[in-house]
Parts: structure tokens; sequence; C-alpha cells
């Protein structure tokens, strides 16, 4: 169910309103709403999925609506976009289903003026609500992944460009080893780099950072001296709450950022797994 109270994203004194959506193992729904030429617009959407997750557009269901007075090519884009941001970068088990939606309606009952140009101000403001919506709902199915005891957000910068970016970062999220070692509460910066290195894009190894929540593991390709206790303690008190368990990679020294999200990997999910067929 969506909640009736909203809090601030708080982008650039301008932002939309998030309706905190329930990250639990059924529902996934969010909504908010964005000033558009003096009208409110809503967005809301819903999806499903926790196992099966590794999207090519996108292997989940997912719908999302809108009273916004928008081109429906114009429309078609955001939602394209949006998508590629949010639902293309979360990954469970780096198994692509053969079930993939997004649906986006808009209905044009909210009276602004018509978006014709997604390079407009209105057009930006739309669409960067739309992608912060559906960032929520794609962060909602990585944290509800089978057997999962945490969500990882990967955040990349320093790449040639963000596409660069957001395909380190989705590497990362879809490690078994490195997915393995946050489940284990180990700080493995080498599974990190590793899954870094193989992502396809190009760098130079000698300016890979890594840094696990506020604790940098390693910097310009080296190892750093950390303490190994308290980054096992961050692994463990995160997932002991079944929080957001953060990893930062930098690759270079371009202004590509991305970001991606996944979930550990538990016993529990070969569990679910091996205990059912389809």
């Amino acid at each position: 169910m969506i909640h009736d109270s909203v809090t601030s994203l708080h982008v650039a004194g301008t932002s939309p309103h998030f309706l905190q959506y329930p990250l639990d193992l059924v529902s996934k729904s969010a909504a908010l709403q964005v000033l558009i030429g003096g009208k409110t617009v809503s967005i809301g959407g819903h999806c499903k999925g926790s196992g099966m997750i590794h999207p090519n557009m996108a292997t989940m269901l997912g719908v999302v609506t809108s009273d916004a007075l928008v081109e429906a090519d114009v429309w078609q884009g955001m939602v394209k976009r949006a998508s590629m941001a949010s639902f293309n970068q979360i990954t469970v088990d780096g198994d692509t289903s053969t079930n993939d939606c997004v649906i986006g309606m808009a209905s044009g009952v909210a009276g602004n003026a018509i978006i014709t140009d997604a390079g407009s101000a209105e057009g930006k403001k739309l669409e960067a609500a739309l992608t912060a919506l559906l960032q929520g709902l794609a962060k909602s199915i990585a944290w509800d992944g089978e057997g999962a005891t945490c969500l990882m957000e990967i955040s990349v910068d320093g790449a040639s460009s963000d596409a660069d970016a957001r395909k380190v970062a989705l590497s990362v999220a879809g490690s078994s080893l490195a997915k393995a070692a946050i489940y284990g509460h180990d700080p493995n910066w080498g599974r990190i780099a590793a899954a870094a290195g193989y992502s396809g894009v190009q760098f130079d190894q000698n300016d890979l950072g890594v840094q696990l929540g506020s604790i940098k593991l390693m910097e310009k390709g080296q190892p750093l001296p950390f303490d190994k206790a308290a980054a096992n303690k961050y692994l463990k008190d995160t997932c002991g709450i079944h929080g957001t368990v953060k990893i930062f990679v930098t690759v270079g020294k371009g202004t590509g950022t991305g970001m991606a999200w996944g979930c550990d990997l538990s016993y529990d999910y070969v569990k679910i797994n091996a205990e059912y067929t389809t």
C-alpha cells in the first residue's frame, strides 16, 4: 500500500516529494508529486520480483502511471531512460527472466501545459521525478532479493562516461564472490576490484579505488591498511538490520558516474531455488 506521508528528496531545491514505499516481501509501491508549470503532477508505480533479477529490460514486471500532460513519444523516451537508470541497474542472481515488462502510462489530466520537449525545464523536472520513482522501486526489488540480508548499493565515479560507470557498478553488484563476501561480513576489496576489472570497461588499474561505507580499502590501485574489525562490524551491523551496504568505486579521473543495486548471496538463496521447480 502507498503511505500517505511524503518526504523531500532535497534535490537542488526543486525536489519532488517521495512517498515511502514498503520494503517488505510482498508489495513494492511508490508515488510522488512534482510541480510542472504550476500544476501538481502525480506519478505512481508498482512492481514485483525478487528472483531471476538481472534486467535486460527488465527481469520483472513494473507499471508506472502519471496524470502529466506530455506527448507520447516524449513520455516513451522518459520511461526508457528512467528504466535504464533504475530497473536495468539491479541484479539479484544474474539470471535474466523470460518475462520482461515495464509499462508507463500518462493520462494528461493534471492540466499542465503539454510537454513537447524532454530537454525543456519542465521536461527535465518530470523525467527527474520519474527516475527517482523508478529507482526507489528498483531498489525495493534488490532489497527483497531471495534470501538477502541487505541491499548493496554500488556507486562508481571517475569513468569516461556515465554508461561506463553504470557498467562497472552493475558488474560489482552481480559478482557472486563479492555478494558472498558481503553475506559473510568480509571486507574483501579484491573481489570488488576484480568485478570492476572484468566489467569490460577500460580503465587504468593505478586509478582504482574501493571504499566500503566510510572505510577506504584501496586507493590508486593499491590496498590500504584499514581497520578490518571496524569494516567487519559495519557489514555485520548493516546486514543485521537488512540495511544498505554502500560500496564506492573510483576508476579514473573522468566525469562519468553511475549506480547499481544488488543484494548479498546467502545460503537461503540456494535453499529457496533448490526446493521448488517451475
